[in-house]
């Protein structure tokens, strides 16, 4: 498929102060000579920035990686994660069309956006605040017909959920992405087949629990926080309480803790966490200290859930001498 820049182009681009910083800081991880390599990063974070990619922020970007625009221009047409064209103004929505989404329904999708968006895609809406076009795999299959909606998905739609969440986007709110049918992740319509022993302490998977921390779905990214989405804000890291030593000389066995390791059990040994009681305590702010101290192991508290799976231990009473009075 040809892809070309769109005809009416802005007159300029330049990072906001902050993806500018963001943008210098990413060139850096780069050895000297180097810093080609950071033209798909650069060009992700202007397209998060203006919502398309320009003939400016190519040119742009060339000059800060010293390479000529034809090689930035080159990138930029071959990935069609690349949008060269103005999209709508809230989002565009990206339908999947092949096989699995087809087969269950992704053309009933595509009716209601030339419908209710444009007859065609790559087509902004009469108020210019939506777009969509159809695309290739997206990896949900088990959850088809589903859309790539902003930087998320949403699956498990029918022509009436989709119709719902374009009425909400419409009405400026931002619905939590996932499954449209309850699904937790994807499992079989009619409930889990494996793995069905114990209570799920989550209430939704990894991606959407990470979607609705970051609060990204559909906006710009300024290098700012997200406006509107200051409750998603990461909180300003505070140190837990501390213990130098395991209480009455024995530590719990933390590698309980489905995610904890002997490796992770000696880093938390080091960082003061002998017991399951101090890792139930953990508040948002002091497990964002902790996150920041796991030296390679960032993410796994909020991942494996260790402060619930930590509380469960604590209620069940496991823990043993150590445990507190």
């Amino acid at each position: 498929m040809l892809r070309r820049l769109y005809p009416e182009q802005p007159s300029s681009f330049e990072f906001t102060p902050a993806n500018l910083d963001w943008a210098k800081a990413w060139i850096a991880k780069y050895p000297e000579g180097r810093q080609a390599s950071a033209v798909i990063p650069l060009l992700w974070r202007a397209q998060e920035q203006e919502g398309w990619v320009t003939r400016p922020a190519i040119e742009y970007i060339a000059n800060m990686l010293g390479m000529a625009d034809i090689r930035v221009l080159e990138v930029a047409t071959f990935y069609f994660m690349f949008q060269l064209q103005p999209v709508g103004n809230v989002t565009h929505f990206q339908i999947c069309g092949t096989t699995s989404c087809m087969i269950c329904g992704s053309e009933d999708l595509i009716e209601v956006c030339k419908r209710r968006i444009s007859p065609n895609p790559h087509q902004l809406s009469g108020d210019g605040r939506f777009s969509w076009e159809e695309v290739e795999c997206l990896g949900a299959c088990a959850n088809a017909p589903m859309a790539q909606i902003g930087k998320d998905y949403y699956e498990d739609l029918t022509a009436e959920s989709f119709e719902a969440l374009l009425d909400e986007f419409s009405a400026g709110a931002v619905p939590r992405p996932g499954s449209r049918i309850g699904r937790f992740s994807s499992e079989p319509l009619d409930g889990p087949t494996t793995l069905t022993e114990g209570e799920r302490v989550e209430s939704a998977n990894a991606s959407v629990a990470l979607a609705t921390q970051l609060g990204d779905t559909i906006a710009r990214i300024t290098g700012e926080p997200v406006a509107d989405r200051a409750s998603f804000a990461t909180p300003e890291p505070v140190a837990p309480e501390r213990l130098e030593a395991p209480r009455a000389g024995a530590a719990d066995d933390l590698k309980i803790i489905k995610g904890i390791g002997p490796q992770l059990e000696e880093l938390l040994h080091r960082l003061g966490f002998y017991h399951f009681d101090q890792i139930a305590a953990w508040t948002d702010a002091e497990i964002a200290w902790v996150d920041e101290n796991l030296e390679g192991f960032h993410g796994r508290v909020i991942r494996d859930r260790w402060v619930e799976q930590a509380r469960v231990l604590v209620s069940e009473g496991t823990g043993g001498a150590g445990e507190q009075e």
